[in-house]
């Protein structure tokens, strides 16, 4: 083999490994299973209980105010808003009147609870945000995932979740 190819191929490996560690520090704390219960308002004064969201695949969705790919997410998060129960959580973004005002700027569809300590963020095990994690109909998690995701990502997900029920 050639020596430059040779370290590209070392160079790709180390990529390869360095994320898959970086993935792995990530996911280490994050719940399984029954996901801690969440009673609690919605920013606009709704009343939420986490298992409203049962009897369809649904998204529980940590995000912050300060997170530059969670703005880079909010179109994902609205169009499957639209098709599945979403409900989202601002961690350690203010109070709930700051974030009535930047999800108006922002143009945020789904519902939100301000986390403003992170203590269900903490429950959730969440090391950084974005963080989603996708319910089966039953309420069980099914898959998480931390940082950028895809709509179509998210959607296969969704649709798998059904199914692994």
């Amino acid at each position: 083999m050639k020596k430059k190819t040779k370290n590209r191929l070392f160079f790709y490996l180390f990529i390869l490994f360095f994320f898959a560690g970086a993935q792995s520090f990530a996911y280490r704390s994050m719940i399984t299973g029954a996901p801690p219960p969440i009673i609690a308002e919605t920013i606009t004064g709704e009343p939420f209980e986490l298992n409203r969201l049962h009897g369809k695949p649904a998204v529980i969705y940590f995000w912050a105010t300060w997170c530059g790919i969670c703005k880079a997410m909010k179109g994902s998060i609205n169009a499957i808003g639209e098709d599945y129960p979403v409900i989202s959580l601002a961690l350690k973004s203010g109070n709930s009147a700051d974030i009535a005002q930047y999800i108006q700027g922002q143009g945020i569809n789904v519902p939100v609870l301000s986390d403003t300590t992170g203590a269900v963020g903490q429950r959730y095990g969440i090391l950084g945000v974005p963080t989603a994690f996708i319910l089966g109909p039953e309420g069980m998690v099914r898959f998480s995932t931390v940082g950028y995701t895809t709509e179509i990502g998210l959607r296969i997900r969704l649709w798998l979740a059904a199914y692994l029920s």
